[in-house]
């Protein structure tokens, strides 16, 4: 997904002003995985600054999964002379999630653009799905975190079988579930759209309509993509970032609520996080879900007390 960060607009409330309101909670949206509040500690990753360094600056969606008690966070890297060429991957561990270890053999993969990724364990195997150039979304494996395989782009169809229209599909996000991948995707971050596969090769729309639009609701009116689904209380929750500006100058974080991975219905009280902190996601650490913005850096949140 292009992302265009040029300053914070006095339109919509920062971050901390949006975490502090008393929106509205339902039992379709519980508090513990909507309401958060900003960590002070915050930004506890970001680029290094340094235009030497492979990773200058970061950006889009990093992915974060806790492990055997340990934090692993893939991000991407660029520099401001190269990133235009070629944008890199890197990970970074934690045991406690806020503060962060670059790995030494940084940049763990230089031969593929990657970006806004997914991953996402089965057996012994990581499934990466993320975009390439062109925001074309790939899938990458590995079996030890740090060396990744490029699977190639994914085969999406339409729901007749024919290969989707020409054009960029990225921000890919994947859930599995009885044997079916279940992947949505956004086109120029007009709509989300969702995608099933048994066998990782070929995807096929479950239906051709968007299972997510942009607006009527101003906040996302121009732009949305999914980064991450939770299943909670028997619900499914979708965490997406949106824009409610033309020119894609601002982001926030908001959430919606599925049955059945079709059709979503938007939390009253979005967005769950503003101050153009976006590319958000959950993460649960144990005993509670904390809430990750991966752009323009990471920062956490914790619930509400």
């Amino acid at each position: 997904m292009k992302r265009i960060a040029l300053f914070v607009s006095s339109a919509l409330l920062g971050a901390s002003l949006l975490m502090a309101l008393r929106l509205p909670v339902s039992d379709e949206f519980p508090a513990e995985i909507v309401k958060f509040k900003a960590y002070a500690g915050n930004p506890l990753f970001q680029g290094t600054g340094d235009p030497q360094t492979w990773d200058e600056k970061i950006r889009e969606r990093g992915y974060i999964l806790r492990e055997g008690g340990k934090y692993y966070m893939w991000y991407t890297g660029y520099t401001k002379a190269t990133g235009n060429n070629m944008k890199y991957l890197g990970l970074a561990t934690s045991d406690d999630g806020l503060k962060w270890t670059r790995h030494p053999k940084n940049p763990i993969h230089t031969s593929l653009w990657v970006e806004d990724m997914c991953v996402v364990k089965e057996g012994s195997t990581y499934y990466m799905f993320a975009e390439s150039k062109d925001d074309i979304a790939h899938l990458l494996t590995s079996t030890d975190r740090i060396q990744w395989k490029d699977q190639g782009a994914i085969d999406i169809r339409l729901k007749n079988g024919s290969l989707i229209s020409k054009g960029p599909y990225g921000t890919p996000t994947v859930w599995k579930e009885k044997g079916t991948w279940y992947l949505f995707y956004e086109r120029n971050d007009a709509a989300v759209w969702l995608a099933t596969s048994n066998d990782l090769k070929t995807w096929t729309n479950v239906q051709d309509e968007p299972v997510l639009n942009a607006g009527p609701e101003k906040y996302d009116a121009f732009a949305v993509a999914f980064n991450k689904i939770i299943q909670y209380k028997g619900h499914y929750y979708a965490y997406y970032h949106a824009s409610a500006f033309k020119d894609w100058r601002e982001w926030t974080m908001n959430v919606a609520v599925s049955k059945d991975l079709v059709h979503w219905s938007k939390y009253e009280g979005n967005p769950i996080a503003g101050n153009n902190s976006s590319s958000g996601f959950p993460v649960f650490d144990g005993k509670q879900w904390r809430f990750y913005t991966m752009h323009p850096d990471v920062r956490v949140y914790f619930p509400e007390k």
